[in-house]
């Protein structure tokens, strides 16, 4: 029986745990193997990783002899390097007699894989002393960790040693000019390269979509396909991704349609990006054909087409698929939940939510903070602030999330003193520093329960005292306190002071405010900036405009504001209610 070659094609096809159990029976069986045998059950229990069967090995090779082997040596460093324990793999290295350039490139990479960059320099020195021929391996564990002016010293000293023409250390060069944020750099060595890998151009389209821009990536894959290079998975990993950033759903279909020819359209995860960029483009019945299409669907697929149900508005599919997903073989993850508990705080079906908890209590995953968070907006939203409280009570530590959506429940439900008192204790306890979400939440606790004093403070501190700059939403919640207190006017100044920007799109607060208090003037002029939108595609403001004419006499200036509804081709949204009866809505 050749044990050997056993242990090796399990490590070969990343049959770890195996492996290991081979050699197991194989010192049962009173062989003690060669140094190749180390070598393949070392890397195994790297890839593990596993300490503990670790030390267990090094034993054996203490009590076999082999011990004394370099290869064996350099294995047993790289092993306890990456079991995080960077004191043995030291140990081993200063009681070696000999050692090989392999022992002192992966003695530097263990360094740095426990972010010692500074030692790592000093063992650089000590192989320059003593004369070593560096390779383009010596460097690559620094180029992952490194900092700028780090890098920058090591692309100098490389390309003073010539080896700046090393493939695979210039793809790992431009992997840390774009980790950096140095975009430029990197496109400087790829420009340089006079032969380029596949890895070298999905590296550089990896680096441009990090910076967000996507003319840039397609600029690149056009050159690549005239170049006649044959792009792999991750190539289409990062134009799908790009597509996906971009929301251009002829853009998508044709890398989509490019993809298919390709072949790599049923290759996990291609299948889930391709439905998530197509939920992205708001098409989501091209994200349903792949959905379906898709032979083997993962959890990560089935959370991509919940996700897209219940962030465009279709929560009744979310909830129809998740149902689904519960009678095949793949489980719920926490993603998976926190999308379908969106959904269901979209329909408002309380029951629903219940079940939902439910599941999520008796399949122990209710210890994660995305999860805990949607449950309090899906109670906030269902009616139900005591069990929304429940949930935020028990969770031991809160992020800001967390904190964010318990005070948004109690803004939606006019409890503005509980918001604001709730805001406090989140900055005295746990000392989080609220951002933009959270302010917009307590603006619109004080707007709903009439605290204008509050809201005007919290609106000037917002900026003064945190640096948050004032968003439309912001702005919104600051003219509708003003309307619903009555103060038109002061909404009205205040607008004119805003950014010219975004004047028209916060004026409609005012507007509801001058038909509820009667104020024609204002309400004119607020109609005047509403109507100069070029994007107005609701009726709402226009029926506002014509109610409030109608209700003040003004006949012929109603119909006018009715004829502008059939002139811009909007139709009259129509009313709705619902209530949820024995668990149905």
């Amino acid at each position: 029986m050749d044990w050997n070659l056993m242990i090796r094609n399990s490590v070969k096809q990343g049959f770890f745990t195996r492996a290991l159990q081979i050699y197991s029976s194989m010192v049962r069986s009173g062989f003690h193997g060669s140094e190749f045998t180390f070598l393949f059950v070392l890397k195994a229990c790297a890839k593990l990783p596993s300490l503990g069967d670790l030390k267990k090995l090094h034993s054996h090779t203490l009590l076999t002899g082999f011990q004394s082997h370099v290869f064996v040596q350099t294995a047993l460093i790289d092993a306890y390097s990456k079991c995080r324990c960077l004191h043995s793999a030291r140990l081993v290295f200063d009681e070696m007699p000999l050692r090989s350039l392999v022992s002192w490139n992966s003695i530097i990479s263990a360094h740095c894989r426990d972010f010692r960059i500074d030692q790592s320099f000093a063992i650089l020195s000590r192989m320059q002393l003593l004369g070593l021929e560096l390779s383009p391996t010596t460097f690559l564990g620094f180029l992952p960790v490194c900092s700028l002016p780090q890098g920058l010293s090591i692309h100098c000293y490389v390309t003073k040693l010539g080896l700046d023409d090393d493939l695979p250390l210039a793809n790992s060069i431009m992997s840390m000019y774009i980790r950096l944020s140095q975009i430029d750099g990197a496109l400087s060595i790829f420009d340089s390269l006079l032969q380029k890998s596949i890895v070298s151009w999905t590296v550089i389209l990896g680096g441009y979509l990090s910076c967000g821009d996507v003319a840039k990536v397609f600029t690149l894959f056009n050159q690549m396909r005239r170049q006649f290079v044959v792009p792999d998975s991750v190539v289409f990993v990062h134009l799908l991704s790009c597509c996906k950033l971009s929301g251009n759903l002829l853009l998508s279909m044709s890398v989509h349609s490019l993809l298919l020819r390709s072949g790599f359209d049923q290759k996990d995860p291609i299948d889930n990006l391709v439905t998530a960029m197509y939920v992205e483009c708001k098409d989501l019945v091209s994200a349903r054909r792949v959905f379906d299409d898709a032979d083997e669907k993962s959890v990560f697929l089935w959370t991509s087409m919940i996700s897209g149900y219940a962030q465009l508005g279709h929560p009744r599919e979310a909830l129809h698929l998740f149902n689904m997903m519960l009678r095949t073989a793949s489980k719920p993850n926490e993603p998976t939940l926190a999308a379908v508990l969106s959904a269901c705080a979209e329909t408002g079906s309380l029951r629903t939510g219940e079940e939902i908890e439910q599941y999520i209590f008796l399949n122990d995953l209710g210890s994660d903070l995305r999860v805990q968070t949607s449950l309090i907006h899906m109670f906030c939203k269902c009616g139900s602030i005591k069990k929304a409280q429940a949930v935020f009570e028990r969770i031991p530590r809160k992020d800001l999330a967390v904190w964010s959506a318990m005070i948004n429940g109690y803004a939606m439900h006019g409890m503005g003193k509980e918001a604001l008192n709730l805001f406090h204790q989140m900055q005295n306890e746990e000392v989080i520093k609220p951002d933009s979400v959270v302010f917009t939440s307590v603006l619109l606790a004080c707007s709903h329960s009439g605290m204008v004093e509050d809201g005007l403070k919290y609106f000037r501190s917002m900026e003064r005292e945190f640096g948050i700059e004032p968003s439309i939403e912001h702005y919104s919640c600051l003219v509708d306190l003003l309307g619903r207190a009555g103060y038109v006017e002061l909404a009205m100044r205040t607008i004119e002071k805003m950014p010219a920007q975004v004047q028209a799109r916060v004026s409609a607060p005012v507007l509801s405010a001058c038909y509820k208090h009667q104020n024609l003037e204002l309400g004119e002029m607020a109609a005047k900036k509403l109507f100069k939108l070029k994007n107005a595609k609701s009726s709402g403001n226009f029926v506002l405009m014509n109610n409030m004419y109608t209700s003040m006499g003004k006949w012929r200036e109603a119909e006018k504001a009715r004829r502008l509804i059939d002139c811009k081709g909007l139709v009259k949204e129509l009313g709705w209610s619902q209530i949820e009866i024995d668990g149905v809505v």
